[in-house]
């Protein structure tokens, strides 16, 4: 029996394009050819979609193959965000997608499910589709982005590292061809650092253009509202300073901006700096940088880069993890284990929630996946260490040995453009019903929810004993709405007695105080003065 043959299938295919190779080097204008010599039918393929570094030379290239050559593949697609991410099902190239977030494609990727232009295998998690890599969807070939290589073929991934590790080491040590393109070609001896060996990569190319990056988590403090304002008061006093939360991780979204936006003016004059909010697993966020300068935070570890940041973590090495060339070192998979694992606390924002707390971003005409908030945004039993926030969420444990339970919270208003925001069922419910898909594509579950904050207060869900009182609990806090109707006035009043809720009297919030003349900064032009001008704001929010 032969136990090499993924080695010899894999010196065939290069074997297939080393008329185009110098080296490990080729061409940009021979790309298309070479992804059709070493690109087989109904290869799995890994194409770096991340949440803000796309490699969108390879993903353009990869659409314009021949699908009489290369058809039936299998798509591992972090995020998927970009027009030709999708076309290649269009185009007959590609038939089955495995994703953990669409974002902007999520109205077409619906819409083209409806149509049976594509199959999908599965909406992961990032941690959960990079585990599968290793597993039962280990790649035949990698597609991914970098910074800069030399001629062996070393990578300087530099300030957004985000999902390249991963996904080349799942590829590379199963002798699948991994193949870079670059910004620059540098001799040997000049790369800032390497971030991934030679020795793990097969084909680079240097690309026409850079690649594309997003400021995805950017949020222009002019446009937070007062109500966003008002829940983050209440989150800061009800939740962070009442568990006494030190790590933690917010979502993206206008919601987690205006927390880090007023812990330096709301959070301060609650005499709060030092006793929460310490360590964060999080994107530089611009919005953190007067909670920095003003010594609130300690540690950042980053899923990515945040474009407009990257002399900012250079001049903050203290706070940010760099490399000894001062640039930021980001790890997506690192970062979600730390957020399954290390943090205290996840806050996450949502579209819908059920009547149990279920909540899901996959909502009518839209399949926008999850990310990461999963990962983050679910009480995992494998925790040994303990904090006293952690310890809290325990209200009623019995004769559990179980010690604690992370803190989860989802914020969202009682009712919002499309309606309201808490529903009987999900829309994920039928949506994966109809998508063929064997469980319901939920973002966190409700029995992990521990808060929901809307802007009538706070529902303390960790201390509901019964699934009939954790919906009561949320009524309480969505009064004028269906669910709202399940919680009396009286019965409200009864809740805000027993501590399970809390409306802003209770907190003693002034509602009328929630203004933005709150916010340590009401513009990108008040962070780069923050900043001391090192914060560059990005030309797509100068437009």
């Amino acid at each position: 029996m032969e136990w090499n043959v993924q080695k010899m299938k894999k010196q065939e295919r290069l074997q297939r394009a080393s008329h185009m190779m110098r080296g490990k080097i080729i061409q940009a204008e021979n790309i298309v050819p070479v992804l059709e010599s070493v690109v087989y039918p109904n290869d799995r393929v890994v194409l770096e979609g991340d949440n803000q570094k796309q490699a969108t030379f390879l993903s353009q290239a990869l659409a314009s193959v021949d699908p009489a050559i290369v058809h039936g593949l299998t798509m591992l697609i972090p995020a998927v965000s970009r027009e030709e991410h999708l076309d290649l099902f269009e185009k007959g190239i590609a038939r089955e997608l495995n994703f953990a977030f669409a974002g902007m494609q999520s109205v077409r990727l619906a819409k083209m499910l409806e149509d049976n232009q594509l199959k999908i295998g599965s909406i992961h998690t990032y941690l959960e589709l990079y585990a599968r890599l290793l597993v039962d969807l280990i790649p035949n070939v990698c597609l991914v982005a970098a910074e800069m290589a030399d001629e062996d073929g070393n990578l300087f991934t530099g300030y957004s590292t985000e999902d390249t590790p991963i996904l080349v080491e799942a590829t590379a040590f199963k002798d699948g061809i991994v193949i870079v393109q670059v910004n620059d070609i540098v001799e040997k001896g000049v790369l800032p650092r390497v971030d991934i060996p030679g020795d793990w990569v097969d084909i680079v190319v240097r690309s026409d253009e850079p690649y594309q990056m997003e400021a995805l988590f950017t949020r222009d403090p002019a446009k937070i509202r007062e109500s966003h304002i008002l829940m983050a008061m209440m989150t800061i006093k009800g939740i962070y300073a009442k568990h006494g939360v030190m790590s933690l991780n917010h979502g993206i979204g206008y919601n987690g901006a205006a927390i880090e936006l007023i812990l330096p003016t709301y959070g301060e004059s609650l005499g709060l700096k030092g006793k929460i909010c310490r360590h964060w697993v999080l994107n530089p966020h611009p919005m953190m940088i007067p909670a920095i300068e003003k010594g609130w935070v300690e540690s950042i570890y980053a899923f990515g880069g945040e474009k407009g940041m990257e002399k900012y973590t250079e001049a903050r090495s203290d706070i940010f993890f760099t490399g000894n060339d001062g640039t930021l070192r980001s790890n997506r998979a690192y970062a979600q284990l730390a957020g399954l694992y290390g943090i205290d606390l996840f806050l996450g924002a949502t579209l819908q929630m059920d009547y149990l707390g279920n909540s899901s971003t996959v909502t009518s005409g839209r399949l926008s996946g999850f990310g990461g908030a999963p990962n983050m945004g679910h009480n995992t039993r494998g925790r040994r260490h303990s904090s006293p926030a952690w310890k809290e969420m325990m209200a009623n444990p019995g004769r559990s040995l179980i010690g604690g339970k992370k803190l989860i919270v989802q914020m969202l208003s009682s009712s919002g453009r499309f309606g309201n925001n808490f529903v009987p069922e999900l829309d994920a419910v039928e949506i994966g019903r109809n998508a063929g898909l064997d469980s319901v594509p939920v973002m966190v579950y409700g029995e992990d929810v521990t808060h929901v904050v809307t802007e009538q207060g706070i529902a303390y869900l960790y201390l509901a004993e019964s699934e009939d009182e954790r919906t009561t609990l949320m009524g309480a806090v969505a009064q004028g709405t269906p669910i709202g109707d399940m919680a009396s006035p009286a019965v409200v009043e009864r809740l805000r007695k027993a501590g399970k809720v809390a409306l802003p009297d209770d907190l003693d919030i002034d509602p009328a105080l929630a203004t933005k003349d709150l916010l340590a900064a009401k513009s990108l032009d008040e962070l780069v003065e923050w900043s001391g001008g090192l914060y560059e704001i990005p030309d797509s929010f100068k437009k």
